[in-house]
């Protein structure tokens, strides 16, 4: 259920701003302090300046509206212009009862969208890096809660699979007659791949047969398709591998990588052409826009195609978004990548519109995000200098928390350490990602990571696995239409956290940031915390009001299961 949107539907019956547009001054917010209520109301002064009458009489209005009902205990008017909502027990009771009853706690599909998201996207023939961690937790994340929602959600892998730098590769491994495949590693490509990209920077015969074997490529010819194909496969089951150690919902038939629109390339360039959107400049086909300035205060010109017939990436991304409009007639696509690709991705966006490839009311967002970085500061890498790689980071992700098990359980059975390892230290790594704000950078460090205290995975799941013990303790069982009894505030302050679980997710969504929603368990599991602290349930003779608690208690549970589930991060049932 949303509390803020019952309220919400409720202003629109004033007759003070019935048919008007004027609801989007209105803002209900979550109160910080309990003294202002469980919500309060922003926009009375602008409202009541559009209408020029009193804040006063504006609220007084609104107020009237709520006065019959059974929602607020108490609605007060606070000066210069804030209402104020106290939530009456018996309403909250009555919520509870409902969410309990209910699957998924109720939470109904929202207004269904066909939403394309691009996320992850790693190279083909490198070995992923912790640049890629970023884009595929977040955007895998905000995957599952869109597909919670009710929408249509087409996971988008748009691995980089085609360009020159197959080309240089295709030139690199063609200089060996028999070259061997069969015992080619991910590590060993991306080691190929650097003394390709070497070579091709100093050698100019080199750079010429790479850009051939690059066009033979866009060209499909049949051995240089083969390798390509070999190089891909080895570079995928890589993947794959890593996504399975991530609890990441990607799959091969997520993948739709560069390649996939060889083919339509030169359709799109023909047609800008014809619409005038695209020209021949020294040879190459280029779209001018006005709208983005070079250094020099001169329009920047976008560069489709080069003079010698090779493709860029701006057109293999016009051609992306415009296939996945066709296909899959999507109302909303979204890129999870770095900041970097901000420019790029506003010009591909701006040219695609006015192509009218798509139309105006489907939505293109770029949701950005920060840099991760050492204790000093700087980018995240080796002693050497060079990246580090996501396999080896999960890798010491799950050793590091086997040493942590170990020193806490020393006991423990070996054919349980390490899958528990592997679900504390990689959930540790997912949730230290999202739960930072996805647009600032932040500094990696183990000691915060694999921390049973504060906004952590292992506490996290260590909470779950507390209140799990406590149903097995108390012989749980589902209760059926008992109703709640809520008389101390510590039982009041965990239901209204329980019913704002929707409103959590909505705002998880409607920014694209999961940071949102690990607040909130966050919060929730602090909440029951005081609540456990204060309210016996084991020894209490009152079975009504121990009933209650258990109910709960179990509401918890399933809140918290939902929501570790829609962030990624593995439950563990016993710690």
């Amino acid at each position: 259920m949303n509390i803020k949107k019952i309220l919400f539907e409720k202003i629109k019956n004033s007759y003070l701003i019935s048919d008007q547009n004027y609801f989007k001054f209105f803002k209900i917010k979550q109160s910080k302090l309990s003294k202002f209520g469980h919500y309060q109301m922003l926009g009375i002064l602008k409202i009541a300046k559009i209408f020029n009458i009193k804040p006063k009489k504006l609220a007084n209005e609104i107020i009237q509206l709520f006065i019959s009902d059974n929602i607020s205990e108490k609605i007060e008017f606070i000066q210069p212009g804030y209402i104020n909502f106290f939530l009456k027990t018996s309403w909250i009771e009555k919520q509870l009862n409902n969410i309990y009853c209910k699957k998924n706690l109720g939470i109904l599909s929202h207004d269904k969208k066909t939403i394309v998201l691009d996320y992850s996207s790693p190279n083909i023939g490198k070995e992923m890096h912790v640049g890629h961690i970023r884009s595929t937790i977040i955007g895998d994340a905000i995957a599952r809660i869109l597909c919670f929602l009710g929408h249509r959600v087409i996971k988008a892998n748009h691995v980089g699979d085609w360009g020159i730098q197959f080309g240089m590769l295709l030139a690199k491994i063609k200089e060996h007659k028999n070259f061997n495949f069969s015992a080619l590693t991910c590590s060993d490509l991306e080691h190929l791949y650097c003394e390709s990209k070497k070579k091709y920077d100093i050698d100019m015969n080199f750079k010429k047969k790479s850009h051939y074997y690059t066009l033979q490529l866009q060209k499909k010819n049949k051995n240089c398709i083969y390798i390509w194909k070999k190089i891909k496969n080895i570079s995928l089951k890589y993947n794959q591998n890593i996504y399975e150690k991530l609890y990441v919902s990607l799959s091969y038939k997520n993948i739709m990588g560069e390649s996939l629109y060889n083919d339509i390339v030169p359709d799109i360039i023909s047609d800008l052409k014809n619409k005038k959107l695209a020209i021949i400049k020294s040879g190459n086909t280029v779209v001018i826009l006005n709208e983005f300035k070079n250094k020099d205060g001169n329009p920047m010109g976008v560069v489709l195609q080069k003079s010698n017939g090779i493709h860029l990436y701006a057109a293999t991304d016009i051609a992306c978004i415009k296939y996945r409009y066709d296909k899959f007639k999507a109302d909303k696509i979204i890129y999870y990548t770095d900041a970097r690709q901000t420019q790029h991705l506003a010009q591909i966006f701006m040219i695609v519109r006015k192509a009218k490839y798509i139309p105006v009311s489907v939505k293109l967002e770029h949701h950005t995000f920060g840099m991760i970085l050492k204790q000093d500061g700087t980018p995240f890498k080796t002693r050497s200098g060079s990246t580090v790689k996501l396999l080896n980071l999960l890798q010491q992700a799950t050793e590091q928390a086997k040493n942590l098990i170990i020193n806490k359980k020393p006991n423990i059975k070996i054919k349980e350490l390490y899958p528990l390892a592997q679900a504390i230290g990689i959930g540790a790594i997912k949730y230290f990602e999202l739960s930072k704000n996805r647009t600032t950078n932040y500094i990696f460090n183990w000691s915060s990571i694999l921390n049973f205290h504060g906004n952590t995975a292992p506490y996290m799941q260590y909470a779950y696995t507390r209140i799990i013990s406590l149903l097995r303790k108390n012989q749980y069982k589902k209760f059926h239409k008992n109703l709640f009894i809520l008389r101390c505030l510590e039982e009041k302050n965990l239901a209204i956290s329980l019913l704002r679980f929707e409103e959590s997710i909505i705002k998880t969504i409607k920014y694209g940031m999961p940071n949102i929603l690990c607040d909130y368990l966050h919060n929730l599991c602090r909440i029951f915390s005081k609540f456990y602290e204060k309210c016996p349930i084991l020894n209490i003779k009152d079975s009504g009001l121990k009933i209650s608690r258990l109910q709960l208690v179990i509401l918890t549970v399933r809140t918290l299961r939902i929501g570790l589930k829609l962030l990624g991060i593995p439950l563990i049932d016993r710690m």
